[in-house]
């Protein structure tokens, strides 16, 4: 269960391997390239607390899992139901097919990020557990070091024109790679001095960058923008001191 590769991004993306591993109701994919073998513990919070080698943030659905692995620091994701579905089936559902699991596509997916060099969390390991006609996933990422989300910066009062403006770049870069994020808001944009990283990709996929999903894309980051205050002084100071800096650094990029 040793690690190993753990150097610079580029070295590590060369070097990803996709191994999956299975029994009788569980199956695993990793990145061999990493690790050897991982072991269906690595996705039970408790198997790492006993170790002390957990925390929790605060954020998602019950908290972010923080966990100390042997390649760093580590966020583990167990899929929850978002809205009113989540009473009845809370973390299940519907089994589809390996592939098509929510743990196993963005484990794929995320890979794919990571091989056109864009700056989203690295995969580590994604689970699924059979149960009759349902199934329950979860995921591990590298951790983005010493990052806060957007809707921290915006509650510091540190969202300023240039911040914005390399939030639209990144987000554009994304696009122009035909990355399509099914929920862009300011709880899955990350900063931190290196710039902007996009978490988060569950039911993401890649598509032809048609404008009318990049703009709806905008569209959800511009509400969840609106929704945490961010036009506090008013809309129209919100669309000259932000929106439209995003909008600029969004345009630059994508012309680039």
């Amino acid at each position: 269960m040793g690690a190993r590769g753990l150097g610079g991004l580029a070295l590590v993306d060369s070097l990803m391997q996709e191994r999956t591993s299975n029994t009788a109701a569980t199956a695993i994919v990793f990145d061999a390239a990493r690790f050897e073998h991982i072991t269906p513990d690595w996705f039970v919070p408790a198997y790492w607390e006993a170790r002390h080698a957990l925390h929790y943030l605060s954020g998602g659905r019950g908290g972010v899992a923080v966990i100390a692995s042997p390649a760093g620091e580590c966020v583990l994701r167990h899929y929850h139901r978002g809205g009113l579905v989540a009473r009845l089936l809370a973390d299940r559902y519907l089994w589809q097919g390996a592939a098509r699991t929510r743990s196993f596509a963005e484990f794929r997916l995320l890979q794919e990020i990571a091989k056109l060099g864009l700056p989203g969390p690295l995969p580590i390991a994604a689970r699924h557990v059979r149960h009759g006609p349902w199934y329950t996933a979860d995921l591990i990422t590298l951790r983005i070091p010493q990052a806060r989300t957007l809707s921290e910066v915006l509650a510091d009062g540190a969202l300023d024109a240039t911040v914005a403006a390399q939030i639209g770049g990144v987000v554009a870069r994304f696009h122009r790679a035909g990355v399509c994020h099914a929920d862009l808001n300011a709880h899955n944009i990350l900063l931190n001095t290196e710039g902007a990283h996009l978490i988060d990709f569950d039911r993401g996929r890649l598509r032809t960058p048609h404008a009318a999903w990049r703009q709806a894309n905008l569209r959800r980051l511009q509400r969840s923008l609106l929704k945490l205050g961010a036009a506090s002084d008013g809309v129209p100071a919100f669309e000259v001191a932000t929106w439209q800096p995003l909008l600029a650094g969004y345009r630059q990029a994508w012309a680039a």
